[in-house]
């Protein structure tokens, strides 16, 4: 599910681009990002990725950050929808540390759309911090040709916008991967309950599991240490400890973490030692 933004962002621009490869991009992403603070290393292995498929560098940065965007989206709405319903139903008592941590994840992440939007679509912002730093390198004589190489950056932020726009222009294709993301991410965040109903705990239905998840993920995605890890576990064990007790819930997180961590690295890494791409 994941890779169907990707495969369809990207094959506006190239008609022949292969389901296949942005399933094998998904999953090289995943230990790019598993690897990296933040998660920061699967967007640019992408544009490089997507650049030696032959989509040229400013049209592959702007599929990349739109596919980002309608995960962001998705990932908020569901945060939002996890506030609401613990709001109205009470699901886990009122903790300040938690509250602090839920509130402070739920900004970052709004705002971390609110700048992928203005990086899309705000030329002139961009063509003066361009501006900026190339003045910046000059005087600290790294760049050399100051005007050539600004205007080679002005056509390529040209470039990048002409594609965002065409990206956004088709509305249908932008709501349709938001539901795809919002269901990607649904079957990601119910996973702890298949591990419970294994274990024999049925405390946890899918709207809670949900909720539940929703928090976690909230949370985890500030943590500066690769795949988020500490606060992701911390998280975990903090929300379905409302749920699960006793020795089911520590085994429940290692068995979790394994699946949508650890797996995903391994899949990942075998993933990059199959031919895709072209040369």
């Amino acid at each position: 599910l994941k890779s169907l933004p990707l495969y369809y962002f990207t094959k506006r621009h190239k008609n022949k681009f292969k389901y296949k490869r942005s399933l094998l991009l998904i999953l090289r992403t995943q230990f790019a990002n598993a690897v990296t603070p933040f998660a920061t290393g699967g967007q640019p292995y992408q544009i490089y990725y997507l650049n030696k498929e032959g989509i040229r560098s400013s049209t592959s940065t702007s599929i990349v950050l739109e596919n980002f965007i309608v995960y962001q989206i998705a990932l908020v709405f569901l945060g939002i929808v996890a506030l609401i319903s613990n709001y109205l139903f009470h699901f886990f008592p009122r903790n300040d540390l938690l509250t602090k941590l839920i509130t402070f994840g739920f900004l970052i992440n709004t705002l971390v759309i609110i700048i992928s939007f203005v990086v899309s679509f705000g030329k002139k912002i961009n063509k003066k911090l361009i501006n900026i730093a190339i003045n910046v390198l000059t005087k600290l004589k790294i760049v050399k040709n100051k005007e050539v190489k600004l205007e080679k950056w002005n056509e390529s932020i040209n470039n990048f916008h002409k594609s965002a726009k065409v990206l956004i222009g088709d509305k249908k294709l932008f709501i349709s991967m938001i539901l795809i993301n919002l269901l990607a991410l649904s079957f990601l965040y119910i996973i702890p309950m298949f591990i419970l109903f294994a274990m024999g705990n049925f405390n946890v239905n899918i709207f809670t599991a949900i909720v539940a998840s929703s928090y976690v993920m909230l949370i985890g995605s500030f943590v500066p240490i690769p795949g988020g890890t500490g606060g992701l576990e911390y998280s975990f064990m903090k929300f379905y400890g409302f749920f699960v007790s006793g020795g089911i819930l520590p085994a429940a997180m290692l068995i979790w973490r394994f699946i949508t961590y650890y797996f995903g690295m391994i899949i990942g890494a075998i993933a990059f030692n199959i031919k895709g791409g072209r040369k």
